[in-house]
């Protein structure tokens, strides 16, 4: 490659990262501290630095310059001057590489190596190694895509059924695949996926991290990999393992055909910390452009970062232009990748202003203004590790949250916990007593018995500890109350007795998930079994750990899990009771003698206060009636927390009553009921269905 010019242009402050225009690129990257930043230009391979050249122009704090006939394919990083005075924040070196925040493609792997230090020990001043070797590389790119006759499903949130699943782990298994395909975005475009999603009923993929991330040292060191993604390398450009063909047009693609299947994409996106770790991390990018303006430092001891992520380091989106990145950043998968919605990782720590957790943050005000953003599917996690750090249903209106006080509630009833009925009841209604304010709709509640984080289900009813030994942490890390019980034998067994119990409260527990009021999420596998071996904190498994083991779907358990889902999904789009909107109220009526929303006991008789607050208590019908135009529809969800079985009575009524689904028997066909009562197996539930004419 030889010298494209002598010198750059001055070009303009804006937009920033790398725009090509067709005849040259212009490049803008901020900085409010730095004295001199230096582009630095290099062979396609990244390998050889060919040029160095001083950005001429700071235009309000931004940097920039235009490299006439540069164009698509060009590879740069960047140096910044400035004081090296980490007392007060500032941690300039020019002797290291950074990356652009806005580049929207990286080449080459990082080497972990001493020379991506900045310093030589906190009081041995600056380190001098030059880091360029060591360092991914810059991509400029060009992001024309022909996106004529896409359309996003645009699923209302009442209606949405959200998978949540990795790039990687989908189809590393996937042997009809060919090698090159498995684990990227390729995969997500086959038909034989798509259509395994759409048979569950789902709406909306939501996959883990797709952005550039680093594989931390201490994991490279153990031999593991941060396979989850949770330490972001950059905003813009994605993990390059991720692409078959290294194409960025390839997520386009993958977008576009689950768009045509109907299905929704939203990411799950970190930004919250970085991957340059607290005060001893690497210098990388934003530590290197303007430390002290990127990062949250303590106030009066500027050498050390405020962690409210526990990762190291916290994002300092009170200043305007990290927000502006963030926004950015957001708007560029919206826009160029036609993304359908975001889940944002320790939500909590994007809304913190100087008083802490600020339902009216500036990042929360620039979203929900924001003609493009504010009309995608915004999710939170509702919590970090910082000061007063939980704030489940404390989000502004427009936004889902994480509801971990559902998942908590579902696993500890049907665990056989003692006191657990009144908390069920409230998840199973929409949990208004921590959504129902603002006029927030049901949907904001994000339903789910298990994450990513945490056990998957089988592993849920097969282990009552976590079993995290080849996370090489000697079981430190994964929380360590998981409301999860092994039901006799922990770990694998082929005792059929624990087997059948180990399914039947599986079976339990996601028939509760599909019949509450709010969102439900299901993580990819445990519609087929899919088991971790005990491990509650897989980040760091990138192996069969992790990935989807598609032979288990094949299995008469996985084919008859997947069918019971797939049938637990249909109800709850044909029966509008189930999803409703709107919390319900015992007062208002859909027609005489018949309020939307009711409670029972086994007997069929209405649940008191007294009955409600005795703690050995597990059984529990609700009742729920809608109104659509000439018609009522109802349903009665009747739940056997027992370990025998137990005869309910239906509560009194002239509706006639359909058996849709029975948890202890997934194979029982719809009927209609003839009699007045019903025996409930030990530990299920059961789904009753009536449509009828309004008087």
């Amino acid at each position: 490659m030889q010298t494209i010019a002598d010198r750059l242009l001055p070009g303009r402050p804006f937009p920033l990262g790398a725009q090509c225009d067709g005849m040259g690129v212009n490049f803008a990257v901020f900085s409010a501290n730095a004295t001199r930043i230096e582009l630095c230009l290099f062979d396609e391979s990244g390998r050889k630095e060919l040029q160095r050249m001083p950005l001429p122009e700071c235009t309000n704090e931004v940097w920039h310059g235009y490299l006439p006939r540069a164009g698509p394919g060009l590879v740069y990083g960047y140096r910044a001057f400035g004081p090296y005075e980490p007392q007060h924040g500032h941690r300039f070196n020019p002797h290291k590489l950074l990356l652009d925040p806005y580049a929207r493609k990286l080449i080459g792997t990082l080497r972990w190596t001493d020379a991506l230090n900045g310093y030589r020990g906190e009081d041995r001043g600056m380190d001098r190694r030059d880091s360029a070797a060591a360092m991914p590389k810059c991509v400029v790119v060009d992001d024309a895509f022909d996106w004529h006759g896409d359309q996003r499903p645009e699923w209302p949130w009442g209606q949405t059924m959200i998978y949540e699943a990795h790039v990687r782990g989908l189809s590393m298994l996937r042997e009809d695949l060919r090698p090159i395909e498995r684990g990227t975005f390729q995969a997500l475009t086959d038909r034989k996926l798509i259509d395994h999603l759409l048979a569950l009923g789902v709406t909306s993929i939501e996959l883990l991290p797709i952005h550039a991330h680093v594989n931390d040292r201490f994991l490279v060191e153990r031999g593991l990999r941060n396979y989850w993604g949770y330490s972001t390398l950059g905003f813009f450009a994605p993990e390059a393992s991720y692409l078959s063909r290294n194409n960025l047009d390839e997520i386009r693609v993958a977008v576009r055909n689950l768009h045509a299947a109907g299905i929704e994409v939203i990411l799950d996106v970190v930004y919250n910390h970085t991957c340059e770790a607290s005060e001893t991390g690497p210098t990388l990018s934003w530590r290197g452009l303007d430390n002290a303006s990127y990062y949250r430092l303590v106030p009066g001891d500027e050498r050390h970062y405020i962690n409210d992520t526990g990762c190291g380091n916290t994002l300092n989106l009170s200043h305007p232009r990290v927000l502006q990145m963030v926004m950015d950043s957001l708007r560029y998968w919206a826009n160029a990748f036609h993304v359908d919605g975001f889940r944002f990782d320790l939500g909590v720590t994007l809304g913190r202003e100087e008083g802490g957790f600020d339902p009216g943050a500036g990042f929360f005000d620039a979203l929900l203004q924001d003609p493009v953003l504010s009309r995608l599917k915004l999710i939170s996690e509702p919590w970090d590790i910082g000061p007063d750090g939980y704030h489940v249903g404390h989000h502004p209106p427009g936004f889902a949250e994480w509801n971990d006080r559902f998942r908590d509630a579902v696993r500890r009833f049907w665990r056989g916990d003692e006191g657990q009925r009144p908390d069920l009841a409230t998840r199973l209604a929409g949990s208004g007593d921590l959504f129902n304010r603002r006029h927030r709709k049901t949907w904001a509640s994000v339903n789910f018995v298990t994450a990513h984080d945490g056990f998957t289900l089988a592993d849920l009813v097969s282990y009552a500890h976590k079993h995290n030994e080849a996370n090489g942490e000697e079981g430190r890390d994964g929380h360590n109350e998981n409301y999860s019980s092994n039901w006799g034998v922990e770990g694998p067994t082929s005792d059929p007795a624990v087997l059948a119990t180990r399914a039947a409260v599986a079976r339990a527990m996601l028939l509760t998930l599909f019949c509450s009021h709010g969102t439900p999420m299901l993580l990819g596998g445990d519609e087929f079994g899919r088991t971790q071996l005990g491990n509650n904190n897989a980040y760091c498994q990138d192996n069969e750990v992790s990935w989807l083991d598609w032979r288990l779907a094949e299995s008469e358990a996985g084919r008859a899990m997947a069918a019971f889902v797939s049938r637990l999904a249909a109800l709850r789009h044909d029966y509008p009771s189930l999803r409703h909107e709107r919390f319900m109220v015992n007062n208002h009526f859909v027609a005489e003698d018949l309020p939307e929303i009711a409670w029972f006991d086994e007997h069929g008789e209405h649940i008191w206060d007294d009955a409600w607050n005795d703690p050995h208590r597990r059984t529990l019908v609700l009742r729920r009636a809608v109104r659509q135009n000439e018609t009522i529809e109802a349903t009665l969800l009747m739940i056997n927390g027992n370990g025998h079985a137990v005869a309910f009575a239906l509560p009194p009524s002239t509706m006639r009553w359909r058996m849709l689904i029975d948890s202890a028997r997934p194979d029982l066909p719809e009927a209609d009921l003839t009699r007045q009562s019903i025996e409930l197996e030990p530990r299920s539930a059961v789904l009753l269905g009536c449509r009828m004419d309004a008087p």
